[in-house]
């Protein structure tokens, strides 16, 4: 009941559109009486009682029935189509904007598939249901109930004799109700495997390309495909089960109606009309029987479908602004305070104390999976910590406003991403209402001006998903001046220049002092080059800090950082000595 609800709760600006709509399957419903009625009078009194100047009134009278019934019926069709639209765009944006509040937990894990599978085949199952399946199951039920009135009006003994295989056919409605929801369940969940991998393969496809690897992800495809194919395959032997025996249950009407209305029109217990009357309202009794089992099958695939919609809008965010979050722009000044993270249950950064003042600029350098990138995530609150406090101007973050707190910190982070955009609108992306000026600046800071400008369309170039199109280097330096744009207090810049030329990385560091000046920066880089101008390096493995101090400092305590160094440049006694 659940799903009916929601989508009853979807419907409330459009329930008076709904139930004009219903009114109108009703009129209609009355005027399909007419016919089969009009169609007995004409062989009792046109053809059996002989009064032919009847006739043409009779047959205009169905011609302009079926006219009037066409147009209804076009009205209320539109109708319904037009509130399920509706209700499925609300849904759909209801669902988007609840994947923009949900955190980097909910994404790290759940699939691309899955979250695309919601947005597309489970609401595609509620419009249907909402534009045909509800009124359909209004239409059959009323077309049945005053199928029946007439009929009993006529003959209450014919009439129970052709309802005697209704209790099967009941029998079999609510078995296969029972048995086909964990089918369409199944069917949902290998959608959402197939779509993940087709999206993966997509976004992937210059690695399998540049791998050989098209013959694997063929095999990947074709599996998840077969998995899908054999799911509606099992539901379809459910449907096998009972649909035919329904089917078929509603086709003994007519032979029914043959059998006894025949002998009853001999026994002279009905007229020959009344039997063509039983017989028009023939469809009156089959549809409902024969479409009892697919609007039961279309009922289930959407509350399997809107049961998957309603747990991802149910779904809390574990990262959301507490009531009375502090909402000032802060100056900038960061803490760290016996930080620890758990990702799970695997430990990920323990004890993390140290401080940063507007002004400064603190390095992190360290082995891959040391934990450089999740402990700035913290700044920003991608992540809470699970023990300790991060503060931003004294203040706990969890007690900022998410927004406002993001709003501050300007991110250019490992993993580049540029949209399908000019190359204007992705370096104005988290500030939208600067000028062209501006953006420019930011370009030129981030040594991205000039290769833009060599583009025929510089700033309006429209770059590919992802940045296809541009070199690693040249989407880092987009990424760049798209965090540099912002001139927020925080500045945090996740391994920017790792795919930049030495010399342009030089320059790019010649550029940010200035405007790193009153800002508090945080620098995560492999590249002693990158950080040794740093007020403060950090020096994390195993997710705690075994080295604190300047570049001067730490080379002389000829420790993990001397290391580091060693690696680059080679020994530091011999280079000084030569």
């Amino acid at each position: 009941m659940r799903e009916f609800k929601w989508v009853w709760g979807l419907m409330r600006k459009y329930r008076a559109i709904f139930f004009t709509a219903l009114g109108l399957v009703f009129v209609v419903n009355l005027l399909n009486l007419i016919n089969p009625i009009v169609q007995g009078k004409i062989v009792d009194e046109v053809i059996e009682g002989g009064m032919l100047e009847k006739l043409l009134p009779f047959v205009l009278l169905m011609i302009g029935n079926t006219v009037v019934r066409a147009a209804l019926r076009y009205t209320y069709l539109y109708m319904f189509e037009n509130v399920s639209q509706n209700v499925v765009y609300n849904a759909r944006r209801d669902v988007f904007r609840k994947v923009q509040e949900l955190d980097f937990d909910f994404f790290d894990r759940t699939r691309t598939g899955d979250i695309m599978a919601r947005i597309t085949g489970d609401l595609d199952a509620v419009r249907h249901f909402t534009a045909y399946v509800l009124y359909s199951i209004f239409m059959h039920t009323v077309t049945l109930i005053l199928a029946l009135t007439v009929m009993f009006i006529k003959s209450a003994t014919f009439t129970l004799v052709l309802l005697a295989i209704t209790p099967i056919t009941g029998i079999l409605a609510v078995r296969l109700s029972g048995t086909v929801r964990p089918a369409f369940s199944a069917i949902r969940e290998q959608f959402a495997r197939l779509n993940s991998v087709v999206q993966e393969n997509i976004s992937g496809n210059r690695v399998v390309k540049a791998f050989a690897q098209e013959e694997y992800e063929i095999y990947k495809f074709s599996r998840e495909n077969s998995g899908f194919r054999d799911s509606n395959i099992r539901a379809s032997r459910i449907w096998e089960k009972y649909l035919p025996v329904m089917d078929a249950m509603a086709g003994l009407l007519s032979v029914q109606i043959i059998l006894v209305g025949g002998i009853m029109v001999i026994n002279r217990n009905i007229t020959l009309g009344d039997l063509v009357t039983f017989n028009s309202f023939l469809w009156a009794l089959n549809n409902p029987m024969r479409m009892i089992g697919w609007l039961i099958n279309d009922t289930q695939r959407f509350a399997t479908s809107a049961e998957k919609v309603m747990m991802l809008l149910n779904r809390e965010p574990r990262i959301k602004s507490r009531e009375g979050a502090i909402v000032k722009k802060p100056e900038g000044r960061v803490e760290f305070r016996n930080v620890s993270f758990k990702y799970g249950k695997e430990p990920v950064l323990e004890d993390i104390s140290f401080s940063a003042n507007p002004g400064q600029t603190v390095a992190i350098v360290g082995p891959t999976g040391s934990g450089k990138s999740t402990l700035v995530s913290l700044i920003s609150r991608f992540y809470d910590c699970t023990g300790g406090s991060v503060l931003v101007d004294g203040i706990d973050v969890r007690d900022y406003d998410v927004r406002t707190l993001r709003d501050n910190i300007a991110v250019a982070m490992q993993d580049v991403f540029l949209f399908s955009e000019t190359i204007e609108g992705n370096i104005a992306y988290g500030a939208p209402d600067v000028s062209v000026e501006k953006v420019k600046w930011a370009a030129q800071l981030a040594c991205a001006h000039d290769f833009i400008m060599e583009f025929p369309e510089g700033f309006d170039t429209i770059i590919g998903e992802r940045g296809v199109g541009l070199s690693g280097g040249q989407k880092q330096r987009i990424a760049l001046a798209r965090a540099i744009v912002k001139e927020a207090p925080i500045v945090i810049l996740d391994d920017t220049t790792s795919s930049v030329d030495i010399e342009t990385e030089h320059q790019i560091q010649q550029n940010l002092r200035d405007y790193c000046k009153n800002r508090t920066t945080f620098i995560i880089a492999h590249r002693i080059s990158s950080v040794k101008h740093a007020d403060l390096i950090l020096v994390l493995e195993g997710g705690r800090i075994v080295e604190r101090g300047t570049h001067d400092e730490l080379l002389a305590m000829k420790g993990r950082y001397y290391d580091i160094f060693v690696n680059q440049y080679g020994d530091f006694d011999k280079v000084v000595n030569e």
